[in-house]
């Protein structure tokens, strides 16, 4: 479990295991996450902890999706008119989605 403070508004919020590190979140065995007590006036919010693979739904996807052939089906002007890009580099049309590596 992860436990994340919000000081601002005086709450504790424990969820699933953090995939990035942030300021104030700690991570917690299930033992510590499930005794957890807070300061006086504080609240804690518990986020439900399953073991399913949770990740965006298929009509997410197919949002994403059509977000990005809205974007690439309109062409790109450069400020100067010339359609030249910076660097050199140009900018491939090619009506279908592809995968970028990390």
């Amino acid at each position: 479990m992860t436990l994340t403070y919000i000081y601002a508004e005086s709450t504790a919020v424990v969820g699933p295991l953090a995939t990035y590190s942030e300021p104030h979140a700690y991570d917690l065995c299930v033992l510590h996450g499930t005794r957890l007590k807070v300061p006086n006036g504080w609240s804690v919010i518990k986020a439900e902890i399953t073991n399913e693979v949770v990740g965006p739904s298929d009509d997410d996807l197919m949002v994403i999706a059509d977000a990005v052939r809205e974007v690439a089906s309109h062409t790109v002007e450069s400020d100067s008119g010339s359609g030249a890009v910076p660097n050199g580099q140009q900018i491939g049309r090619r009506g279908h989605l592809r995968s970028v590596p990390n």
